[in-house]
């Protein structure tokens, strides 16, 4: 493996060939180290942007392309953020599937697959229009893109063929077309139903006209009509035009469900904040942070955060119940619609009071809160505050109830961790996820009690009764715990529709592992129960990817020769390792966030090492903070730092509670320090620093 000379190093005297190892694991998953879809934000910021690798332009390129990727979020006038992942025929910014031909009770026309995206992720047959009763409009044929419509007369409408449509199934219509000439239309779809078989403006729903050469992709909510309700027997679409001549062009037009999902404005959040914290970059503030706070706000109106403490997600499908359910007599039956997903873990339900997406808005409010205090201290950086901006004193008390009241309503005293959701039923599901367990305590979530309480079951101390998993096969994967330790076969969205006939471990979300959620284990490890504890850890993973490493890498060691099945590319598996788990980078992070406890702020940076008792000391070199590149190296009671840049910004450096004693070596000066202990560090006219701990 050949890694360029300025790509960071990690020095531990003693453990050469465990830090080579890790340098080579941060290398390995660096060329996707990259933004991806929305939920990525929260992880892959970090990573991507302090490694110093000037000599190929990955420091520049990445920052450029996180602030392209971060600006350009879509973010729709209500303040949803999103998702961003590839294409498919469901919601345009939700997850890709399930569409409508993966459940019953949907309907769709599709008269061209022009830049449609392929099987499995649409339906297979092209529709005709010749079933279709169109009224002040001429049927021009479909070509390549579409059906083309002239419209002769005002208020002319194309009416679908009848279809028993169940609202359930289908929250939202998605109208795939391109105008010209509607003007100031009023587009609308209408519906019938058994009952009121004839059309009328009490069904009516309207939505925005467009004038555009290109097919727009508009969701149109129906769920928000109170008469969007039980089955639909027939629709059309209504133009409202006032001039005829316009010209309409329909590829597309199909029930869909709703694949949103509730953690994205916090993704988003904590992205922006991490990437401005880690470059200070000043303009993409100014022109993101009411984005920021946009999609805050969204979060709070739309999940009933201030009131509730936690989020609480009401949309069609995304109840938690299960979309699988057994009868007395053991008969499996499929509930369409039900148990919708809502993250990363796509397959298990998490609504409706959901403790993930509560984690991360507990996060949320925490970086938001850093942002707006950090612009109200600077009034130079010229960042908006207007009526939209958040009260940072407000936020921390917020995220301090939320951390309270989600410590009692998500924690499971029988089990003694936390579980994914409450459904609507009021039903909880513990299948022991150990991510949200360890995420808990990395975000600083969990109280003491509870972490303690985790880590005793992770590490065996503590059986659960009931788990598949328990005590040492926890980690039976080597490189992560479980991510889950209990069996299930049941709790699923409905379009996963038979998880019995996967081995236990030989799906990620059941059993199986992801390697780079490692990352909050270990890190919450060092928070639990120390350094010692989680370089441990560490060391365990190390040493099994030294074995993967010589068998030439995870596809080959993963051959069939061993247990253990790869997910990835689009075929399913029990192991999370590469291709789209792009998160695996994360791992080497907890040599800079963890042991050295390095944290970037806006105006500076925190140290506060964590150095295992084997490790005398640990450097850590090229690491890029705002206009500098730092070399970095922490002992017991010694923190020496240089900087390979001169800047005419001083940094702020906050070290752990102590009597520390800042020096300029080079002339012996003292650095400056201010009140409550932290160090102002003038880099315009030093290159390195040195703390002691008297």
């Amino acid at each position: 493996m050949t890694i360029p000379s300025d790509f960071p190093t990690f020095t531990v005297p003693g453990q050469e060939a465990q830090m080579r190892g890790l340098r080579e694991m941060y290398w390995l998953h660096n060329e996707r180290n990259g933004p991806q879809a929305t939920l990525w934000d929260q992880w892959m910021v970090s990573p991507s942007l302090w490694p110093a690798l000037d000599s190929t332009g990955f420091s520049q390129n990445r920052r450029e392309s996180w602030n392209r990727a971060l600006s350009n979020r879509l973010i729709d006038r209500d303040g949803y953020v999103s998702v961003h992942q590839h294409a498919s025929i469901t919601h345009p910014q939700g997850w890709p599937f399930p569409f409508w031909g993966q459940g019953q009770g949907g309907a769709g026309w599709h008269f061209s697959f022009k830049d449609t995206v392929g099987a499995p992720w649409r339906t297979g047959a092209l529709a005709k229009q010749d079933d279709w009763r169109i009224s002040g409009a001429d049927d021009i044929g479909i070509d390549e893109v579409g059906w083309n419509i002239t419209l002769t007369n005002p208020n002319a409408t194309l009416t679908a063929p009848s279809r028993k449509i169940n609202t359930l199934n289908s929250p939202f219509l998605q109208l795939r077309w391109k105008a010209s000439g509607l003007g100031n239309a009023q587009p609308y779809i209408e519906w019938t139903t058994e009952e009121s078989p004839r059309f009328s403006p009490d069904r009516r729903f309207y939505f925005d006209p467009i004038e555009t050469e290109n097919i727009v992709y508009a969701p149109i909510p129906m769920y928000k009509h109170p008469k969007w309700d039980g089955e639909i027997s027939r629709m059309r679409i209504g133009f409202r035009n006032a001039n005829p001549d316009a010209k309409v062009n329909i590829q597309a037009f199909f029930t869909h469900y709703d694949t949103r999902h509730d953690i994205n404005g916090q993704c988003f959040i904590r992205g922006c904040t991490k990437y401005f914290e880690w470059t200070r970059d000043i303009n993409f503030l100014r022109s993101n942070i009411n984005r920021m706070r946009a999609a805050m706000r969204f979060t709070m109106k739309e999940f009933d955060t201030l009131d509730r403490k936690y989020i609480y997600n009401t949309w069609v499908g995304h109840d938690g119940r299960s979309g699988i359910k057994y009868d007395e007599e053991g008969k499996k039956h499929l509930l369409f619609g039900h148990g919708a997903g809502d993250n990363y873990w796509d397959l298990i339900p998490f609504g409706a009071k959901d403790f993930y997406a509560t984690l991360l808005y507990y996060e949320a409010l925490n970086c938001l809160a850093r942002i707006e205090r950090s612009i109200k201290e600077n009034p130079a950086w010229n960042i908006p505050i207007s009526e939209s901006a958040f009260d940072p004193d407000m936020l921390v008390k917020h995220a301090a109830e939320v951390k309270a009241v989600a410590n009692k309503l998500f924690w499971n005293p029988n089990t003694g961790r936390f579980i994914p959701s409450v459904d609507m039923d009021g039903k909880i599901h513990d299948y022991g996820l150990t991510f949200i367990n360890t995420e808990s305590i990395y975000y600083g979530l969990a109280s003491t009690q509870n972490a303690r309480s985790i880590y005793e079951w992770l590490d065996g101390k503590r059986i659960v009764d009931g788990d598949t998993s328990t005590g040492a096969d926890i980690y039976h994967w080597r490189f992560a715990p479980r991510a889950t330790t209990k069996r299930n076969i049941t709790h699923y969205q409905w379009c996963w529709s038979a998880p019995e006939t996967i081995p236990w471990g030989g799906q990620v979300q059941d059993g199986g592992a992801v390697l780079g959620f490692s990352y909050h284990d270990i890190m919450a490890r060092i928070a639990v129960l120390g350094p010692d504890n989680a370089a441990a850890r560490l060391a365990e993973i190390m040493k099994w990817f030294e074995e993967v490493q010589a068998a030439g890498g995870y596809r080959s060691y993963y051959d069939g020769s061993r247990e253990g099945s790869m997910q990835g590319g689009g075929t399913a598996g029990g192991l999370g390792l590469d291709r789209e788990f792009v998160e695996s980078v994360l791992v080497p992070q907890v040599m800079i966030d963890g042991f050295l406890g390095f944290t970037p702020l806006s105006d500076g940076f925190s140290l506060d090492p964590k150095l295992p008792t084997r490790w005398p000391e640990l450097t850590i070199d090229r690491i890029r903070l705002h206009d500098s590149v730092l070399t970095i190296r922490a002992s017991k009671n010694v923190i020496e730092i240089s900087n390979d840049t001169r800047s005419d910004t001083p940094s702020i450096i906050r070290l752990p509670k102590s009597d520390w004693e800042g020096v300029y070596p080079e002339d012996k000066s003292m650095v400056q320090q201010l009140p409550g202990g932290s160090f102002k560090v003038e880099w315009s006219r030093h290159n390195s620093v040195r703390f002691d701990c008297k």
